[in-house]
C-alpha cells in the first residue's frame, strides 16, 4: 500500500513545488537576460516591446509621480525606490514585468534599431510615440549615461540614474505639415554675401583695411563653396567650416559698425538697387525672347535654300503631285495650313497622317509664299506622306486677294502700320512686345478668313496652325453637328487672359456695345469650319467690316485672334477640351496627363520646339515626327 502511494506523492510533490521553482527561475532569467552587470544595453534591435501603450503594473502611482517631480532633470531613484519591495511583493511584481515583456517579445514588434537611445524607445513603448500623457515623455540624452545598480534576489539590475534633459519630444505626428527646407545652409550662405557687402560699403569698417582685406577672402571662399549649388545636398563638405570663418567676420564687422541707422539706409539702398535691375534684366529677357522666336535657325534656313535648288534641277513632270483628282472631293478629308516654315509642315502632315486610320481619305491643302513655294514641294515629292494627297499652292497667285477686296491688306500696306512694326528709334514703350511682332504684316497670317474663296468646292474644312502636333485620329470632327454653327472650336475660359476684355479695347464705346469683357475665348490652331454656314451668313464681309472700323488700331492691336473673336461672335460651336491643348509653347506647366489624352497638343507661344528656347520636357512630341536621319536635314546639320 506505502508503495503504490509513494509514486503519486512524488509526482504531486514535483508538481507543486519543484516545477514553480523550476519556472520562476526560468522567467526571472529571461527577465535579467536583457541587462548586463557592467554595461547598459548595447543592441536595442534585441529588445521587443509593443508599441502601443501597455502600462507596466510597476506602482503606476508612483511613476506617475516620478514624472511630476522634476521640472529639469529626469531621476529614476523612485523607480529604483520602488523595485525595493518586501520579498512576496518584489516577486510578485517581478513576475508582471517579465511577463509584459514576454508577451511583448510573443508579439514580435522591433524597437527601431536607428534610435540609439533605449531609455527613449522604453519610455515610447510606454506611452505611445505621440507623446500621450499616459507615462513618461520621450527624452533623449546623448551625453554619459549614469547607471546604478540594485541588487534584487541575487540578481543586479541595472537602471539610469538619468536619463537626461526633460523637453516635450518633437515627432512627426506633431507638425504633420512642417515642411523641410533642403536649402536653407544655401541661402543663409546667401545672406552672407549680402551682409559682407553691406560692410564693404560701410564708412565705418572701409577705413578698417586688415578687417576688409579678411572680409573679402571670406566672401570668396564662401562664393566658390556656393559656386552652382541650390540645394544643401549640392554644398562640399568644407561649407560648414566657411560658414563658421565667414559669420566669425562679419561679428567682428558688426563691432567695428555700430550704427544702426547707416546700416538700415546702405540695406535699403541695396534692395532698391537689386530691385531696380531685377526689373530691367526681366525687361531684357523678355524682349531677347521675342527676337530669339523672330529669328530663323541656321538650320531652318539651309533647309529651304537645298530643298529650291533640287526641285528646280527636276523636270516638270517629276515635280507633280499624285492623286490630283482628290483635291476637290467634298467627301474626303480636307485640312487647310498656311505656313512659310518647311520643317513645321512636314511635322503636322506627318503627324496627322501618322493618327489616322485610313490616310487615303485625308487631303493636305498648304498655301505658302513665293519664297518658300519651291521648297515647300520638293519635301513632300521627296517624302511623300503614305496614301495622303498634297496641295501645295503659292499665295500671290490667289489673284482676287488684293488691297480693293481686303481691308486688312490695304492697311498692312500702309506707311503707319510698317512704322509701327519696323521702327527702330527708340519710342513709348508697348505694354505688350508681341504686339509689334512682324508676322502680323503677312497676309499668310490673315488667310484663314477666306477658306470659302480659297477653297469654293469644299464643304467642310479642317484648320490646323503649323505649331502643332496631331495625337489621335481627326475623323470624327466632320461628323460633328455644328448646331448652325460655323466654326467649331476648344474655348478658352480656365484662365482670365483668355477672355474678350484681354484682346479687345472695351474704353471704345464700339467694343463696349457690342461684346461682353467677361465672355469666354477660343483658340484658333485646330478648327472646323462649315463653309456652306460660312457662306450663307457672309462671314467674310462681317470680318471686313470690322477691320474697316479698326483703321487707328483702336479696336484690337495684336493679330488674327481679337478679329476671329469679334468675326464668329455668338458662331462658335465649343468642342471638347480633348480635342485641342495649348500651352506648350509658353506654360511648363501643362500635366502630361492632360497631354495624353489630347488629340492635338499646339505649341502656342514663343517657345517653339524647333527654335533652341523650346520647352525641352515638351519637345519630344514634335521630334518623333521629324526624321533627323533623311538626306537634306543631314546636309543642314540638322539634329534633335
Amino acid at each position: 500500500m506505502k508503495t503504490r502511494l509513494r509514486k503519486p506523492v512524488l509526482v504531486l510533490l514535483f508538481l507543486t513545488v519543484i516545477a514553480p521553482i523550476v519556472l520562476y527561475t526560468d522567467r526571472l532569467a529571461s527577465f535579467t537576460s536583457f541587462s548586463a552587470t557592467d554595461e547598459f544595453i548595447q543592441e536595442p534591435s534585441t529588445l521587443s516591446l509593443n508599441r502601443d501603450a501597455i502600462p507596466l503594473s510597476l506602482l503606476p502611482q508612483e511613476l506617475s509621480a516620478a514624472k511630476k517631480e522634476s521640472s529639469g532633470d529626469v531621476y529614476l531613484e523612485n523607480l529604483t525606490r520602488s523595485v525595493q519591495q518586501p520579498d512576496g511583493e518584489r516577486s510578485r511584481k517581478t513576475r508582471q514585468l517579465t511577463e509584459v515583456l514576454s508577451e511583448s517579445k510573443e508579439l514580435g514588434t522591433i524597437v527601431s534599431a536607428q534610435d540609439d537611445n533605449p531609455i527613449r524607445q522604453l519610455t515610447q513603448g510606454l506611452h505611445g510615440v505621440d507623446g500621450s500623457e499616459n507615462g513618461f515623455e520621450s527624452v533623449e540624452n546623448k551625453e554619459n549615461v549614469k547607471l546604478k545598480e540594485t541588487k534584487q534576489e541575487g540578481q543586479f539590475i541595472e537602471l539610469p540614474q538619468k536619463v537626461g534633459e526633460r523637453g516635450p519630444a518633437k515627432t512627426k505626428s506633431e507638425k504633420p505639415n512642417e515642411r523641410v527646407l533642403v536649402d536653407s545652409r544655401v541661402r543663409y550662405l546667401k545672406d552672407q554675401l549680402i551682409r559682407g557687402r553691406l560692410y564693404l560699403s560701410l564708412s565705418a569698417t572701409r577705413t578698417n583695411v586688415h578687417f576688409i582685406r579678411e572680409l573679402r577672402l571670406r566672401m570668396k571662399e564662401v562664393q566658390r563653396v556656393l559656386g552652382d549649388a541650390t540645394k544643401d545636398a549640392d554644398l562640399p563638405k568644407s561649407a560648414s567650416d566657411k560658414l563658421k570663418a565667414m559669420e566669425q567676420t562679419l561679428a567682428k564687422g558688426k563691432q567695428i559698425q555700430d550704427d544702426c541707422t547707416a546700416v538700415v539706409k546702405k540695406l535699403r539702398a541695396i534692395i532698391h538697387s537689386t530691385e531696380e535691375q531685377q526689373r530691367v534684366h526681366k525687361k531684357q529677357a523678355l524682349f531677347l525672347t521675342h527676337l530669339t522666336a523672330k529669328t530663323v535657325p541656321k538650320g531652318l534656313h539651309c533647309l529651304p535654300l537645298r530643298l529650291s535648288t533640287e526641285y528646280y534641277s527636276l523636270n516638270s513632270s517629276a515635280q507633280q503631285f499624285s492623286n490630283q483628282e482628290k483635291l476637290e472631293d467634298p467627301k474626303l478629308f480636307h485640312y487647310a495650313l498656311f505656313s512659310d516654315n518647311v520643317l513645321a509642315t512636314a511635322v503636322v502632315v506627318n503627324s496627322t497622317v501618322s493618327s489616322a486610320k485610313d490616310s487615303s481619305k485625308h487631303v493636305f491643302h498648304i498655301v505658302t509664299d513665293r519664297l518658300n513655294y519651291a521648297a515647300m514641294r520638293m519635301w513632300f515629292l521627296a517624302n511623300p506622306p503614305s496614301k495622303a494627297t498634297i496641295q501645295v499652292q503659292n499665295v500671290e497667285e490667289f489673284t482676287w486677294l488684293n488691297a480693293s477686296y481686303s481691308p486688312v491688306l490695304k492697311q498692312l500696306a500702309s506707311q503707319n502700320m510698317i512704322d509701327y512694326y519696323f521702327k527702330t528709334r527708340r519710342a513709348e514703350p508697348d505694354s505688350n512686345l508681341k504686339f509689334r511682332n512682324p508676322k502680323y504684316l503677312s497676309i499668310m497670317n490673315h488667310l484663314r478668313f477666306y477658306l470659302p474663296e480659297i477653297f469654293p468646292k469644299l464643304s467642310k474644312v479642317l484648320f490646323l496652325d503649323d505649331d502643332i502636333v496631331v495625337q489621335k485620329d481627326l475623323t470624327g470632327l466632320w461628323s460633328l453637328d455644328l448646331k448652325g454653327k460655323v466654326n467649331g472650336a476648344v474655348e478658352t475660359c480656365g484662365e482670365s487672359f483668355h477672355r474678350f476684355d484681354r484682346y479687345l479695347n472695351f474704353s471704345n464705346p464700339i467694343i463696349a456695345k457690342n461684346f461682353d469683357p467677361r465672355a469666354c475665348g477660343w483658340a484658333y490652331g485646330m478648327n472646323i469650319f462649315d463653309l456652306e454656314e460660312w457662306k450663307k451668313q457672309n462671314i467674310t464681309e462681317v470680318y471686313h467690316s470690322w477691320q474697316n472700323l479698326n483703321q487707328g488700331r483702336q479696336l484690337w492691336k495684336l493679330g488674327t485672334l481679337p478679329p476671329g473673336l469679334i468675326t464668329f461672335w455668338k458662331r462658335v460651336y465649343p468642342l471638347e477640351k480633348s480635342w485641342h491643348v495649348l500651352g506648350l509653347g509658353y506654360n511648363p506647366s501643362v500635366s502630361q496627363r492632360e497631354i495624353e489624352r489630347a488629340a492635338v497638343i499646339h505649341y502656342n507661344g514663343n517657345l517653339k520646339p524647333w527654335l533652341e528656347i523650346g520647352i525641352p520636357k515638351f519637345r519630344g512630341y514634335w521630334n518623333r515626327f521629324v526624321d533627323y536621319e533623311q538626306a537634306y536635314m543631314r546636309d543642314c546639320n540638322m539634329s534633335p
